[in-house]
This record gives C-alpha cells, sequence and structure tokens, in this order.
C-alpha cells in the first residue's frame, strides 16, 4: 500500500457521541438575607475582636461596613464582610443599650458591646473595636450608627434579636454598587490616605470604661421569624470581666 493512500480509519468518520458528565445550565439562587434590605450607610473600615481569654485584639477583616434597613420591617442591622471573599467579619443588629466609646489614643475608632453577633453561624456576645481612616469618616458612622438606634428602639425594645446571614457567606451583588435601592448615594465620607492600611496595622487600645452593658437576654431568629427566646440562648457575660484575671491588652507597636 503507497504511504500516500489513506486508511481505513482516517477514511471512516466518528459516529460515537459524548454526554456531559455534569450538566451546569441550572443557576442555583443563594439567599444572603440582603435582598429586601437597603443600605442606609456604606464605608470602608477595619474590625478587631477582643479575645479574653488572652487578653488581645485580633483583627476580624478590612471591607465595606454597612447598616442596612429591611424595607417592611425596618429594623436596621450592621454587616461587615472581607474585601476580595466577602466573608462575614460582622452581623448584628443595632440596639439602644449599645454605646460607641472612644478608644484610648485615636480619634477615629470606636469600641462598643455586641450582645449577639451572627457572623460566625451561631450568637455570641463580642466586644468589638471598628476603625477608620480619619475622624470624620468615625463620626459619620457615629451618627447613623445613633439614628439606627433611634430607628430600632420601638422595633427591637430591650431586648435584641440577632439577624442571620446565609451559612454560604455568598457575594452579594449589590455590594460592587456605590447607591441604594432608591437611586440615592450611600454616604461614603472622605476616601482613605494611600497609606491609611499601613497604619491600622496597629490593634487598638483596650478599654473598659463608657461602654454600655449588654441586653441580659438575646433571642435568635432566621431571617426575619423570631424565635422565642430559650435558655440555651447565648447570654453576653461582661466581655470586661475576664480580662481582670489575665491582665489588661496592650497594644503592639
Amino acid at each position: 500500500m503507497s504511504a500516500e493512500e489513506p486508511t481505513t480509519a482516517q477514511v471512516e468518520e466518528s459516529s460515537a457521541q459524548f454526554e456531559p458528565v455534569i450538566k451546569l445550565d441550572q443557576a442555583v439562587e443563594v439567599k444572603t438575607h440582603e435582598e429586601d434590605e437597603e443600605a442606609l450607610f456604606k464605608m470602608r473600615a477595619k474590625l478587631f475582636r477582643f479575645i479574653a481569654d488572652s487578653a488581645e485584639w485580633k483583627e476580624r477583616g478590612t471591607g465595606d461596613v454597612r447598616l442596612l434597613q429591611h424595607k417592611q420591617s425596618k429594623k436596621v442591622r450592621l454587616v461587615m464582610r472581607r474585601d476580595k471573599t466577602l466573608k462575614v467579619c460582622a452581623n448584628h443588629y443595632i440596639t439602644p443599650e449599645m454605646a460607641l466609646s472612644p478608644n484610648i489614643g485615636s480619634d477615629r475608632s470606636w469600641v462598643y458591646n455586641v450582645a449577639a453577633d451572627v457572623s460566625d453561624g451561631e450568637p455570641s456576645a463580642e466586644t468589638l473595636a471598628i476603625r477608620f481612616a480619619n475622624s470624620e469618616n468615625a463620626n459619620l458612622f457615629k451618627e447613623a450608627f445613633v439614628q439606627a438606634q433611634d430607628t430600632n428602639k420601638t422595633l427591637l425594645g430591650s431586648s435584641a434579636a440577632a439577624p442571620e446571614v446565609a451559612a454560604s457567606d455568598a457575594p452579594v451583588a449589590g455590594d460592587a454598587t456605590e447607591q441604594t435601592a432608591t437611586g440615592e448615594p450611600v454616604a461614603k465620607g472622605k476616601e482613605a490616605a494611600p497609606s491609611a492600611d499601613a497604619q491600622d496595622d496597629e490593634p487598638p487600645v483596650y478599654k473598659d470604661e463608657g461602654v454600655a452593658p449588654p441586653p441580659e437576654k438575646t433571642e435568635v431568629v432566621q431571617g426575619e421569624e423570631v424565635k422565642e427566646p430559650t435558655t440555651e440562648t447565648p447570654v453576653e457575660k461582661d466581655a470586661h470581666a475576664a480580662t481582670s484575671e489575665s491582665g489588661p491588652a496592650t497594644s503592639s507597636a
């Protein structure tokens, strides 16, 4: 057989058909409980959490802190997601009992107690510190925080229920926008200086004065449905009491 003549395998066409193992034509809808909320406030910040056992601050993440109001119930909660991953690092209602305490040696950060933060999936009592690029941004946050407290005062009462975020912590399409659902711009304050992140590496200084005591009881909710409180619901103990045994927290240089 000449080298130029085609073989039988080359002449015959394959009739085999291959089916995909997994079909990706079905979209999966992920609920984040933010679909029915409107952003009242949005600003970049860095969040810290106080660890009582070791008496030190641990960074929770850097990203946009937002105050979201439900369109029907009108309740306002604070939600903060980390940059890039969009993982939730703070998620709680803003209750009337909370008090923003100025951080020692800083005019751009606040410290406050939370009775039921559910950013990790389960309600837990936390002491949080939030730091902004400058004092003006910090004051804008305080104004919006106080307004949210006034709104929630009659809606939540003295016992605040914990909001819930979907377990997947999925990204929200609205996170990429700078406007509310009504088209109004969200308060952003001044842009941070290029060196702001480097300055934020220093953790906040621990302070146990001026922080209002947390409520005695909390309730756990699924979305907007409030469950009856039970004895198993975590109750926030004084987050500062444990520090007296292990010594006050110190800030790193």
